[in-house]
């Protein structure tokens, strides 16, 4: 049966029309002083972490519809297969067992190798940490550069710059993924050759802007006096490929290994994440993978009424598939939390951007909404003005600690008041009668500009402090809550057929731009052929 022919999508229908109209506000006040207040109702907690979802535009029934929908469209068994190991990516043929990577049960799948691979990890990150992993000069490692990009980069980027407080400060951690070569340069001139190791990440060790990056990287060692005999104390990998990491250099002992059963965006958990591991060291990534766990068997075993990534995945449906909102915006109030967005866009539009359901027809309904965001308060100077005034709703997910991670007196408490401010005001907005007290007798043309429409929905997801525990809790919470809109819209989360085209289109450019001959122009279309030859000129013009 199609998506939109279940019965509670037609439910789920038929109950929007009945309160698309209506305002939260009116829905916290007045509330009955003997029964549970709408907070309350609507406030779940798990793995430490606690989601407050009752400023959004919901009833209980709304709930109660959702949940049937998620049992309709068997989530449960979706969540099942994955955990035991089935082949949930067909298109690849493959299992995805990004939580066999953060599992305690030593009966678990593929334990034995999980384990000896992150003893291997500890192991080696414990003596880049303590300076027994020396330079070919003898001088202990001070830089890390981590070259990858996508899944091999966003994950443990954000985990170092989240941990930041907890890192060793012997170790400065860089990470380049673009192949434009500012971003290179950028961290070589802030690192010493001598005292500088490389991770290469790449399943394949294929990835174009991985290896150009990569190569760069190698060429610099040897330019700095690096033999190439000496390059092995500089450069190790994080690949499923050994063939490719030895053609490149790099001795199979100082290979770390990534499996089939494990997509790049949900790869933080294995060896992808050895920078963190040499940031923050072996026992704080293991409570990142602890985190991880709790909210695994959270997801697992509570009811899906009272289901952290279940709620927060039906409510993304109920506004992406109801409401026919396009995009929702993630506004950490952390600066620790900067790189999550970007995190969560690739976790998010990567996986659900697709329009073919799991038995190949095309979907005649909305999938993955899009995803971004910025840390607050700063969204507040850049794009709130939008989510609270202008004509387009957009769905926020705030993200707090309860507790900062600083010294710094009344920051903190600042910080707070404004999310928790920006949550009510986007709920309660501002009436006309309301504006026109403000301005008073004689502005009246100034109360259209200052009234508030209101009923904007929000998540509030608080932490009670932001560790690596609670930290691995909320990136599996994002994980989870991804699977759950996938098994809604019956789409595949874990391929990416999407990002091919372009680079395959792009190594025949790449060719077509560094030719000496003319390119003949009905091998594109007529603007690509024009971008083409206006840089092959520039290029010609740039060397007299």
């Amino acid at each position: 049966m199609r998506l939109n022919s279940l019965p509670a999508w037609s439910a789920l229908s038929i109950h929007y029309e009945l309160i698309r109209h209506a305002h939260m506000r009116d829905w916290f006040a007045p509330e009955n002083d003997t029964a549970p207040t709408r907070a309350e109702r609507f406030t779940v907690s798990g793995s430490g972490l606690t989601l407050d979802f009752s400023k959004n535009r919901v009833t209980d029934k709304t709930i109660a519809l959702l949940v049937q929908l998620a049992r309709e469209t068997s989530v449960q068994r979706r969540r099942d297969a994955m955990f035991s190991g089935e082949i949930v990516n067909p298109t690849e043929g493959r299992a995805a067992l990004h939580t066999a990577l953060r599992a305690s049960d030593a009966n678990a799948p593929y334990a034995v190798q999980v384990k000896a691979e992150r003893k291997k990890m500890a192991a080696f990150a414990e003596r880049v940490r303590n300076g027994q992993w020396i330079g070919y000069t003898g001088k202990p490692i001070q830089y890390v550069v981590n070259i990858g990009i996508g899944g091999s980069d966003l994950g443990p980027k954000m985990v170092t710059h989240a941990l930041h407080h907890l890192a060793t400060p012997k170790i400065r951690i860089h990470y380049v993924s673009n192949i434009d070569g500012v971003d290179l340069q950028r961290v070589l001139e802030q690192i010493d050759p001598e005292q500088t190791l490389v991770i290469i990440v790449s399943k394949t060790f294929t990835t174009l802007e991985t290896m150009t990056n990569a190569h760069s990287l190698h060429d610099w060692f040897m330019r700095s006096g690096c033999t190439s005999d000496q390059l092995a104390r500089h450069f190790v990998a994080v690949s499923a490929n050994p063939q490719e990491v030895v053609r490149f250099g790099i001795a199979p002992n100082n290979m770390f290994e990534m499996w089939d059963w494990v997509g790049g965006r949900y790869s933080l958990w294995s060896g992808v994440g050895l920078s963190a591991m040499i940031a923050i060291g072996s026992k704080h990534f293991d409570r990142l993978l602890a985190g991880a766990h709790l909210m695994d068997e959270h997801f697992r075993r509570t009811p899906l009424a009272h289901n952290l990534p279940v709620l927060l995945g039906l409510l993304g449906i109920w506004y992406r598939n109801f409401f026919g909102l396009q995009s929702y915006v993630v506004v950490p109030y952390s600066e620790a939390l900067h790189f999550l967005p970007a995190y969560l866009q690739q976790l998010e539009m990567e996986s659900n951007g697709k329009s073919v359901t799991l038995d190949g027809n095309f979907v005649d309904y909305p999938t993955s909404a899009v995803t971004w965001g910025e840390s607050g308060t700063n969204g507040q100077h850049a794009f709130f003005q939008m989510l609270h005034q202008g004509p387009t709703i957009v769905p926020v997910d705030f993200i707090v600690s309860l507790t900062p991670e600083h010294r710094l007196r009344g920051h903190h408490e600042k910080l707070l008041a404004n999310c928790f401010a920006q949550g009510e005001a986007l709920m309660v907005g501002r009436t006309q009668a309301q504006a026109e007290c403000i301005v008073g007798l004689g502005q009246a043309e100034l109360v259209p500009h200052i009234i508030f429409p209101g009923n904007r929905p929000t998540n509030t997801i608080l932490l009670d402090e932001l560790n690596p525990q609670s930290l691995g809790a909320l990136i599996a919470l994002y994980e989870h809550k991804t699977l759950v809109q996938a098994a809604v819209w019956n789409i595949n989360p874990f391929d990416q057929w999407g990002v091919e085209l372009g680079k395959m289109l792009g190594q025949v450019i790449e060719k077509d731009l560094i030719a000496a001959e003319t390119v003949n122009p009905s091998k594109h279309d007529s603007s690509t052929s024009a971008l083409i030859a206006r840089s092959k000129l520039q290029f010609t013009r740039s060397k007299k």
